[in-house]
C-alpha cells in the first residue's frame, strides 16, 4: 500500500485507519452522482490503495445499494478492511416508516447484510437510531448473541445518549459510538465524550467536515442540486450559511497560515481530541480521500486546539443541524 495513515484502536482493540471513509454518499444525500457504479467501485478500492482500512455503511443507505456497492468494491480486499454496517430502521417498500430494533429484526438485518456485503461476518454492528419501543439491554443481547454465532464481531450505537450507552455496555460490551461531532457540532462534548472515555469506548464522528461546510466549498450562494439533503438541513438555509461564514474564515485563515486546506483543519481538530476518535469523512473522489488521510500529518499547536475549541462558542453556530422530524430520532 501507499501513503497508509497511522491506526487508532476503538473500543475492544477494533484497530482501523485513523480516518474511515463513510460511503452513504455514493449512493444517496448529495445529490446526483458525478460517476457510475462503477467509477464508485474504482474510488472504494482506490481507498484501500490509499491506506483506509475502516469503510461505513447502512442498509438503510438507498436503502439496500450502497451495501451491495461496498460488498462488491471490498470483496477482493476483505481481509484488509473493517466494515461497519446498521440496523435500526423500519424500511417498508423502500421508505423509512420509522424505527425497528426488534431482537428478531436485528437478526433479519444482519443476515441480509451479509448477503449484501460478500462477508461472513460484520465487523462492526452498529443501532442507527435508538428506538424507544425497545429496551436497550434487549437490543444489546441480540448484538451479543450474534456475536456469540460469529456473525459479528463489534457492537455499536449510533446518537445514543450517555446513559443508552451504559445500560447497552453492561449486557454487550460497545466498541464505538457513531454521533455527529465536528467544529460546528459540538454536543458530545458534555456528557458522551467523558462516559467513552470512562468505558474505553470509541468514538467515530460522522460529517466531520460539516457536510462540506467546513471545507470551504459551500458558501450563501451554493444552490443545492436535486436529492441534496442539505436543501432539507436548517444549519444549510442561505442565512444560516451567510452567519456561520464568520466560523469557516477562522478555519480558513488557520489553514492559509498551515498550507494546509480547512478541511485538514477540521478532520486534524477532531484527531487531536482523543487518541480514540476515528472520523468518517465521505467523497465521491479520490483526490478527497488524499486530502482527507493527510489530515494525519497536520499538527496543531496547545494554543491552536485551544483557539479552535472555543471557536463555535466565540463565533456562533446558526441553524439546527437537522430538520425537526430527523431531530425527533435523536436518543438525548
Amino acid at each position: 500500500m501507499t501513503g497508509t495513515p497511522t491506526t487508532r484502536t476503538l473500543g475492544q482493540g477494533l484497530t482501523v485507519s485513523a480516518i474511515g471513509l463513510g460511503c452513504m454518499g455514493m449512493s444517496q444525500s448529495y445529490g446526483p452522482n458525478p460517476g457510475s457504479r462503477e467509477d464508485m467501485i474504482a474510488v472504494l478500492r482506490s481507498a484501500v490503495d490509499e491506506g483506509v482500512t475502516f469503510f461505513d455503511t447502512a442498509e438503510v443507505y438507498g436503502p439496500y445499494v450502497n451495501e451491495e456497492l461496498v460488498g462488491e468494491a471490498l470483496e477482493p480486499v476483505r481481509d484488509q478492511v473493517v466494515i461497519a454496517t446498521k440496523f435500526g430502521w423500519d424500511i417498508r417498500d423502500g421508505r423509512i416508516v420509522g424505527l425497528d430494533s426488534r431482537p428478531e429484526q436485528i437478526r433479519r438485518v444482519a443476515e441480509a447484510s451479509l448477503r449484501r456485503l460478500r462477508v461472513e461476518t460484520i465487523d462492526l454492528f452498529y443501532q442507527h437510531r435508538v428506538d424507544p419501543e425497545v429496551p436497550i439491554e434487549e437490543v444489546a443481547g441480540a448484538v451479543g448473541e450474534l456475536i456469540a454465532a460469529g456473525l459479528v464481531r463489534h457492537f455499536g450505537l449510533s446518537e445514543a445518549s450517555a446513559t443508552t450507552i451504559r445500560k447497552a455496555h453492561t449486557v454487550t460490551p460497545v466498541t464505538a459510538l457513531q454521533s455527529e461531532y465536528s467544529l460546528w457540532t459540538r454536543d458530545p462534548e458534555a456528557d458522551i465524550i467523558p462516559t467513552l472515555a470512562e468505558l474505553g469506548i470509541g468514538f467515530v464522528p460522522f460529517s466531520p467536515l460539516g457536510k462540506g461546510f467546513l471545507t470551504g466549498t459551500v458558501d450563501s450562494s451554493t444552490t443545492f442540486t436535486a436529492g441534496d439533503i442539505r436543501a432539507r438541513v436548517p444549519r444549510f438555509d442561505a442565512e444560516n450559511r451567510a452567519a456561520n461564514q464568520a466560523l469557516l474564515d477562522q478555519v480558513r485563515a488557520l489553514a492559509a497560515a498551515k498550507e494546509c486546506t480547512p478541511g485538514q483543519i477540521a478532520l486534524a481538530w477532531l484527531l487531536a481530541q482523543q487518541p480514540w476518535i476515528v472520523p468518517i469523512p465521505g467523497t465521491r473522489r479520490v483526490e478527497r480521500i488524499r486530502e482527507n488521510l493527510a489530515a494525519v500529518h497536520v499538527a496543531l499547536s496547545p494554543e491552536e486546539r485551544a483557539t479552535l475549541n472555543t471557536l463555535a462558542e466565540q463565533v456562533g453556530v446558526h441553524g439546527e443541524r437537522y430538520n425537526p422530524e430527523h431531530m425527533s430520532f435523536l436518543d438525548r
